[in-house]
């Protein structure tokens, strides 16, 4: 595909601060759509949303997991774009607020109680 248009794509899957979020939730873990909607509190269709275009951008891919997908940061390595890309967004936000209390609501989220309510 076409360079420009894969700049274009990442730019915009980061354009956002709730994909932001998604991406530095998903350093921590893979973790389904239902937890990253408790996080976010957003809507399931929304959580989708975003989703869609951080996995157009290449920057997030989702795997099959029983009935659950669960999403993780993409890794990989023949991409040079999304490889800088990804790793300028590892050192980002480290200490700010929003991120430090996602990476608690991580640690506490359960897919197994949250996708059964």
């Amino acid at each position: 595909m076409n360079n420009l248009i894969n700049q274009e794509k990442i730019f915009k899957a980061v354009s956002d601060k709730n994909r932001i979020r998604i991406i530095k939730m998903l350093q921590n873990k893979p973790l389904c759509v239902c937890e990253i909607t408790e996080i976010l509190k957003l809507a399931a269709s929304t959580v989708s949303k975003h989703l869609s275009i951080l996995c157009d951008a290449g920057l997030v891919i989702g795997e099959k997991d029983g009935k659950w997908i669960n999403y993780k940061l993409s890794l990989n390595a023949n991409d040079n774009n999304n490889s800088a890309f990804s790793m300028y967004l590892q050192f980002i936000l480290q200490d700010d607020d929003t991120i430090l209390k996602d990476r608690q609501k991580i640690a506490k989220v359960d897919r197994n109680i949250i996708c059964c309510k």
